[in-house]
């Protein structure tokens, strides 16, 4: 597909080897001077697909990209699907679609390269511990030009990709978007007291105040996580899962199944911090838990108490990351009202392959004006953190 680079696209995770896969940095638990990140794991993206959350009837058709490394292996890796719509992507192309659609040419089907559903930053150009990166990366993005060529799309997307692949991206000639996100950063926190000590005093109280505030009726919070995940449980936060996001987002994008084989794959990976009130558990948010991060993913309610989805998500994400020793927590897409809450404005970073020459330099244009936009917001915003000055006034971005 790339020359003498022998790169294949496969469009089932069932016609993957787990093994080989794994191999990949990153994608797997205990590699030497890995960074385990569960999102793109073979349990994770196959899990995804197998329970039919992520499926060609649901607009994901798998075209994942595998260079071979000649011994059986993969040499590298570039998740990727097909997709006919712009859901579950978390960095919006709407505009763009609408644009080009209106000057008579047609946007869908697209290419897109990320974790479905799942806004977290996570390498995307996957390459094996004995290949060399930069070859590897300059053959998978080519591949993906080459990809989108073949299928005659008009754009390949690569989103929450970490800033280090950029300059790979820019170089193959992709357009280079930034966003925001909210993450808290462990300082070496021996205690969520300790975290709480570098706050200014008006807000330390403030989130005192608040935490006692939510657990107000007798609300207590358990974390449950490898074989605490029993089918039961599931149930009961697949019900929390339905109800808020049924009533938020209009159509929950995974099943029960999903989470089923989540838990056969992958469960000392997961966290589950669960609320309880009279005995019954009434709300909960699910975390994965990667080698140095947690990642707060969604959460749900079936009862509705003040300040309980900040305890929830956001305060008891900190509790555990600081008590298992973890670097950060990265808490989901958007919501300037995590930066009360510790955390600070993080830039993400995405590609965008973009065919029709017109569309390119409008959306070159925009994404400039765009990216000098999101700079300046990060200094504001970090500007009114609740940290005392000099405290905490960098970010991971």
């Amino acid at each position: 597909m790339t020359g003498e680079v022998k790169i294949r696209v496969e469009t089932s995770f069932q016609d993957i080897s787990k093994d080989s896969w794994d191999g990949l940095s990153g994608a797997a638990k205990g590699q030497p001077g890995g960074v385990y990140n569960p999102f793109i794991s073979h349990a994770y993206l196959s899990s995804l697909e197998e329970s039919g959350s992520a499926t060609a009837d649901t607009g994901w058709l798998g075209q994942h990209l595998l260079m071979e490394d000649g011994n059986g292996g993969f040499a590298g890796a570039l998740i990727c699907y097909l997709k006919n719509h712009s859901q579950g992507e978390y960095v919006f192309d709407h505009g763009w679609a609408d644009a080009l659609e209106r000057a008579g040419e047609r946007y869908y089907p697209k290419l897109q390269c990320s974790v479905p559903f799942t806004p977290a930053t996570g390498p995307r150009l996957l390459t094996a511990t004995t290949a060399d990166p930069v070859v590897v990366r300059a053959s998978l993005a080519a591949g993906l030009q080459e990809l989108a060529r073949r299928h005659n799309v008009s754009s390949a997307h690569v989103t929450f990709l970490p800033e280090e692949e950029v300059p790979t991206f820019k170089q193959a000639g992709f357009l280079h978007r930034t966003d925001q996100q909210f993450h808290f950063l462990n300082d070496g926190y021996a205690s969520h007291n300790d975290f709480l000590e570098t706050l200014a005093s008006r807000k330390r109280k403030a989130l005192k105040k608040e935490r006692r505030t939510a657990l107000d009726g007798g609300i207590s919070i358990d974390w449950l996580t490898g074989k605490d995940l029993t089918e039961n449980i599931w149930d009961q936060f697949f019900a929390f899962y339905m109800d808020t996001g049924s009533r938020k987002w209009g159509r929950p994008y995974l099943t029960r199944k999903f989470y089923s084989l989540i838990s056969e794959r992958m469960a000392d990976d997961i966290l589950l911090v669960m609320a309880k009130r009279s005995g019954k558990y009434i709300a909960g948010a699910i975390n994965f838990i990667g080698s140095d991060a947690l990642y707060g993913r969604h959460w749900g309610a079936v009862e509705d108490h003040p300040f309980l989805h900040f305890e929830v998500c956001y305060h008891q994400a900190i509790d555990f990351a600081i008590a298992k020793g973890l670097q950060r927590v990265e808490a989901g897409a958007q919501g300037e009202h995590k930066l009360a809450r510790g955390y600070l404005p993080a830039t993400t970073h995405s590609a965008h392959f973009i065919a029709h020459p017109g569309l390119k330099r409008a959306v070159a244009d925009y994404l400039e004006r765009e990216r000098q936009e999101v700079e300046q917001m990060s200094d504001i915003l970090a500007e009114h953190s609740p940290f005392r000055k000099g405290e905490r006034q960098e970010t991971d971005d």
